[in-house]
Order: C-alpha cells, then sequence, then structure tokens
C-alpha cells in the first residue's frame, strides 16, 4: 500500500528546516570574530557549518526515505562499532586530544566523535531490545537489565575522554526507553539516585569539575576565573533585551565570550535577537519535542514508538543542558545546543536521527483510521434474538 503522507511528519520537517536556518545564520554571525583571527577571514568557519549541513541534509533524507524498520537489523553491528571507536578513541597517538580531552579521531577537518554515534547506537539498540522483549512479554528485569549495562558502559568509556555532558545524554535516552516501555518507576528512580551519586563522585575528585560546580552555585564570586564565561554569557543575554542589538551587533563575540559559535551560541542570539528570538529558537525546539512524541503515540508499533521518544530525549535533553548552562541554571557542560551550534559529526548525526523521526511519523497511525470499523460495528444490525 502506498504510504501516505502524515501532517506530523511536514510538520516536523518544516520546524527542523526552520532549526538549520536558525543555525546557519547564527553561526555565520558568531564566528566571523574568531573566524578572522584565526583564518584570515570572517566567512572560513560559516563555509565550514555550510558543508557540515549539506552533509547533514543528505543524512536527513537518507534516513527520512528509508523505512525506519530496516534500522533494526543494524542495531547490533552499530553498537559494536561504536564501542570499538570509544575504545579507540582512548589509544594515545590515534585519539586527536583537543583541550585536555580526547574525543575525535580522524584528520585535519574529518573527525569523527564517537560518543555522538553512541547516542545512535543506543536509540536503535535500545529501541529494538525492549520491543522484541515486550513483544515476548518478558518481565521488567529482563528488559532492566541489559539496556543499563550497555548505557553504563557506553557512559562510562565517554566520561573517561572527559565528556559529562554527552555521558549524561547516553543515560537519559536509556532511562526514557524504559519509562516508554512501561518498566515501574520504583526501579527507573533508583537508577536515577545511583547516577545522581556517580555524577557528583565523579565532579568531587575531577578539580576541573569541581570548580564548574562551585562557580556554578556562586556564580558572582567566580567571575573572573571559572565563572567568567557563564558571567559574560549572562552579560550578553541581558544586552539583549526584548529585540536584541541586531544580528551581527553581538559585542561578546569580539573576545569576551569563549566559545561563542560552539557551547554559548544562545549567548550570541539572545544579544542580538533578543528576548523574542531566543523564545522563537526553544519554541520550535518545544514543537520539534511536542509533534516527535506525537509520531510516537501513533507509531505503528513498539519499534517505532520507542525509537521516537528516544530521539526526541535526545535532542531535549542537549537542549536543556545546554540552554541551562548558558542561563546559569546548570552546570557548563560542553554540549552543543542541537541545530544551531556550530559541529561536525555531532550536526551530521543529529540530523539523521531527525530524519529517522520524521520517517517514524511518516507511518504514522491517524486517529481516525481506526473509527471506521468502530463505526460499522456501532451501525451493524443486531444479531437476531433466539
Amino acid at each position: 500500500m502506498a504510504l501516505r503522507s502524515a501532517p506530523t511528519a511536514t510538520v516536523l520537517v518544516g520546524v527542523v528546516a526552520a532549526l538549520c536556518v536558525f543555525g546557519l545564520v547564527m553561526v555565520g554571525s558568531a564566528s566571523s570574530v574568531v573566524s578572522l583571527d584565526l583564518y584570515g577571514s570572517p566567512w572560513a568557519i560559516f563555509v565550514r557549518e555550510c558543508i557540515w549541513m549539506a552533509l547533514g541534509s543528505l543524512a536527513f533524507l537518507a534516513a527520512w526515505r528509508v523505512d525506519y524498520r530496516s534500522w533494526r537489523r543494524l542495531a547490533p553491528g552499530v553498537l559494536a562499532v561504536t564501542f570499538f571507536l570509544l575504545l579507540l578513541v582512548l589509544v594515545p597517538g590515534i585519539g586527536v586530544r583537543t583541550l585536555g580531552s580526547s574525543r575525535w579521531i580522524g584528520f585535519g577537518q574529518l573527525r569523527l566523535q564517537p560518543s555522538e554515534l553512541m547516542k545512535l547506537a543506543i536509540v536503535l539498540f535500545g529501541a529494538d531490545l525492549l520491543a522484541r522483549r515486550a513483544e515476548r512479554g518478558s518481565g521488567y528485569r529482563t528488559m532492566t537489565g541489559p539496556l543499563l549495562l550497555v548505557a553504563g558502559a557506553a557512559a562510562l568509556l565517554i566520561v573517561l575522554q572527559p565528556d559529562m555532558g554527552t555521558a549524561i545524554v547516553v543515560c537519559c535516552i536509556a532511562l526514557a526507553l524504559l519509562f516508554a516501555s512501561g518498566v515501574p518507576l520504583r526501579p527507573v528512580a533508583k537508577v536515577l539516585a545511583g547516577l545522581a551519586l556517580v555524577g557528583v563522585l565523579v565532579a568531587a575528585v575531577s578539580p576541573y569539575r569541581r570548580s564548574r560546580i562551585l562557580s556554578f552555585l556562586h556564580p558572582g564570586a567566580h567571575a573572573s576565573g571559572s565563572g567568567y564565561q557563564v558571567a559574560q554569557s549572562l552579560i550578553g543575554l541581558g544586552s539583549g533585551h526584548l529585540f536584541g542589538l541586531g544580528l551581527g551587533s553581538s559585542r561578546q563575540k569580539w573576545g569576551y565570550l569563549p566559545n561563542a559559535h560552539t557551547d554559548f551560541i544562545f549567548s550570541v542570539l539572545g544579544e542580538e535577537l533578543g528576548l523574542l528570538g531566543a523564545l522563537l529558537v526553544v519554541a520550535l525546539l518545544g514543537a520539534l519535542a511536542w509533534f516527535g512524541l506525537r509520531a510516537a503515540l501513533r507509531a505503528p508499533d513498539r519499534f517505532g514508538a520507542l525509537v521516537a521518544v528516544a530521539v526526541v530525549t535526545w535532542i531535549s535533553a542537549e537542549a536543556a543542558i545546554n540552554i541551562g548552562a548558558v542561563i546559569g541554571l546548570v552546570p557548563v557542560t560542553g554540549i552543543p545546543l542541537p541545530f544551531i551550534s556550530f559541529g561536525g559529526s555531532s550536526l551530521v548525526i543529529t540530523m539523521l536521527a531527525s530524519g529517522l523521526l520524521v520517517n517514524v511519523a511518516r507511518h504514522e497511525r491517524r486517529p481516525d483510521d481506526d473509527a471506521g470499523p468502530r463505526r460499522a460495528r456501532r451501525h451493524a444490525p443486531a444479531p437476531p434474538a433466539r
């Protein structure tokens, strides 16, 4: 039967396109000063972002057109390859080390961040595992154990890079899959408490992370040290007022705000486009989550529903952590803002996951799909009395 055009898929495509346009415009504006300083041209980073966006668009279109159920048989292979790459990143001389972190493999501008690929691997593996176990009628313990074991091992390897933010996102994806599968809340709450305790211990033994947490709790007292980035971010946001200073008119990107075109691009966006521009981006991200969950509710099978929930959790968690750090509500973890921040493999893989979400939405069951049979049963003549 020919696949019908689904309204949810159409809205999701429009939302993703709008976010990508925002991303290109803001990367071009926020990176102009650092691009001129590093490469001698204000457009160098913007051109690179256009290339990555083009690759991401191809990945989005491919995932959009390929039936999402085809990804189930790839789940074990993607997971195994990603674990191998995560181990490879930690090998001296192979992993590309930048600013004290070893998160990439590759050379020059052709670099892959395996931790980003692990998010997709957990989505596919977890959705396939839980769908199969549910179809067999397995108990929640047989569903919870394998997924938490895999997600915990992945998070540990990512923390060793170190990259606490991405490890948190991986755990959020796994917990969302368990919750959507109907696992009782008590085991999930225990897992959350355990993860929170581990996170506190990891932060306490690391001087760098400990200083980040202290500066988050008392930003004013660390404005000239570990809290400098957040302090400058808040200055930029406050300068934008309601309508902003105008596109390209940011003052903070002139060397005051580090990572203005990556982790803290939301601050430049608020400075140049004001509160209205910032709220528009938040509304677009909220719309992506809303219609993504609607696609999950209308998915034709359990695997599709779990994939949709996991992708929505992935993007929403990253957006919440990034924006929370920019406005000083959570510690800085180095998570990019989906679709908006400058990125290479992170942008391409996020676009691929978004295409997967749209494909689930294309197969959605509409609310009136079952109305015909119900109406026919309601108006059918009563059987003759015996």
